[in-house]
């Protein structure tokens, strides 16, 4: 079954920084997770919404044309994901012509439906977010921008309408018969509650005029005088992309990751567009909270931005993997807000990894070369796989349950549990002990440690999404990278036909991960 996963398109009016890394980084592991689950191909879609205003007035103050600061922001943005190690099958820019006729051609079959019309608009816009408020948001925000605080503006103008409210009630029936719609709980409670004021037609073009910024997207079909608001715009990038006879199977989205500013934009009015062109709905729309730093909402103001060099010197000093790991596990995947803070990414840094898979990998691999020159020992397949059903067997049933809710800290701290398991295993039953007498216990050190070789094994190809480098080390200095398409149940199979067997080599290598002084000042 093909699987379609996005990120939003962002904004190119200035440079990528913590929460773009981290709202692709989720899409990439969950990309990753479908690859190994191989039940039919991946699709992971990122890039740009390039049309808005403040491109214009941006590029302005950098004396370019948008086009050109567009294309600058835009690589900036590449380089970025690609730092990040996200593997995206294609990055889409709403500057681009494939993008740009599809959206007109969906503008079209929608006035030919007769859910676009003409009329006038009077509300309160948020230019900070190139966004109208009902009156009802305006009041409860003080008619200032919820996000920037900066004044709402009165505006009467003549538009271009999409019928919204046509669809309240098809949409009130999708959110009751699909639950997981939009996740999580909170941001479905979030919705619900708006949605119960009742729907409004919304305005979905924008007037050009002798300002540089109006003239600045995509023209409405035959009337030229009006563009097509940037927000419309944006969201047909999801169907765009896809909408080709190569791609088309693709369609519906399994999820869209967001955050949590943009929630109503593609959880009521994007559902809507597509219900007014017959198209079936995205499985989720996932809506994740904001990072702060050190306790501090991040802002320009304050200069305490996770920029991108900031997260170029953790990766340097403590490795990619690390930071992916640190973002995945401990971020705002949830409805609260997450700190991005050095003690604590020192603190999950040493405990999961450095004392955890790390030390784990390290101490096996060194008893195996130790007692065994490095070679796994022949072994009791029905003492390994005993332990196994005793100790471990639900690991993998509890990541898989947990991957496919898309609760990805709960799928790896299942993964993790399994290290766990091996560090007890070795407390318990002290094969460093029993092996200074291996003519008499040599049997049974070898079941441990055999025991404990397939338990990383299985931990690794799990942990493997947010780790793909780390992982991937393990596996070569092992000798069990797992097999292409081969789906992860049978790779994870204990002790099956993938596992470790009799004679693989296992090899100490470097270690994984080192130690980290919880003293030592952030990297810059």
């Amino acid at each position: 079954m093909p699987t379609y996963i996005t990120t939003p398109i962002y904004y190119v009016n200035d440079r990528p920084h913590i929460g773009h890394c981290y709202t692709t980084l989720l899409a990439d592991v969950t990309a990753r997770f479908y690859r190994l689950l191989a039940e039919g191909p991946v699709f992971f879609l990122t890039g740009t919404d390039e049309h808005a205003d403040k491109v214009v007035t941006s590029a302005a103050a950098h004396d370019m044309t948008p086009l050109q600061w567009a294309d600058r922001n835009a690589a900036e943005f590449k380089k970025a994901f690609a730092f990040m190690n996200c593997t995206s099958d294609d990055f889409i820019r709403t500057t681009e012509d494939r993008h740009k006729s599809k959206v007109l051609e969906y503008i079209r079959a929608l006035q030919k439906k007769g859910d676009i019309y003409l009329g006038d608009y009077v509300g309160w816009f948020d230019e900070s977010q190139e966004e109208y408020l009902t009156e009802t948001a305006a009041k409860e925000a003080n008619f200032v921008s919820p996000v920037t605080g900066k004044p709402l503006v009165k505006k009467v103008e003549k538009n271009y309408f999409f019928r919204l409210s046509a669809y309240q009630a098809p949409l009130q029936k999708h959110f009751d018969s699909h639950p997981a719609f939009v996740m999580p709980e909170a941001r479905r409670n979030e919705v619900l509650g708006r949605f119960r004021e009742g729907l409004q037609d919304i305005p979905i073009s924008r007037a050009v005029t002798s300002d540089p910024t109006s003239q600045w997207g995509i023209r409405m079909p035959d009337d030229p005088s009006h563009r097509i608001y940037v927000w419309i715009d944006a969201l047909f990038n999801y169907l765009s992309v896809v909408d080709t006879p190569e791609r088309r199977s693709f369609w519906p989205p399994a999820v869209h990751y967001i955050a949590k500013d943009i929630l109503w934009f593609h959880a009521v009015i994007w559902p809507a567009l597509l219900l007014a062109l017959g198209r079936e709905l995205p499985a989720t729309v996932y809506s994740h909270a904001y990072w702060v730093r050190d306790g501090r909402k991040m802002s320009k103001s304050l200069g305490n931005f996770v920029t991108i060099e900031v997260l170029q010197a953790y990766a340097q000093k403590y490795s990619l993997d690390a930071l992916r790991w640190y973002l995945v596990t401990q971020g705002p995947q949830g409805a609260t807000d997450a700190d991005f803070s050095h003690a604590k990414f020192v603190e999950v840094y040493n405990a999961d990894l450095a004392n955890g898979i790390g030390n784990c990998a390290s101490r096996v691999s060194n008893m195996i070369e130790k007692y065994f020159a490095g070679s796994l020992p022949e072994y009791q397949s029905a003492w390994i796989d005993r332990r196994w059903e005793t100790t471990s067997a639900d690991a993998i049933p509890t990541y898989l349950r947990a991957a496919r809710a898309l609760d990805f800290g709960a799928a790896f701290e299942a993964a993790s549990s399994l290290i766990k398991d091996v560090d007890d295993l070795i407390s318990e039953t002290k094969p460093f002990t029993l092996a200074k007498d291996m003519s008499a216990n040599g049997a049974e050190v070898a079941n441990i440690l055999a025991c404990c070789a397939e338990s990383i094994r299985v931990a690794s190809i799990l942990l493997a999404p947010a780790m793909p480098q780390k992982m991937a080390q393990l596996w070569q200095a092992w000798g069990c990278t797992p097999p292409a398409g081969v789906g992860l149940e049978a790779l994870c199979t204990f002790n099956g036909p993938h596992g470790l067997k009799p004679g693989a080599r296992i090899t100490k290598g470097d270690a994984l991960f080192m130690r980290a002084d919880p003293a030592e000042a952030p990297p810059a």
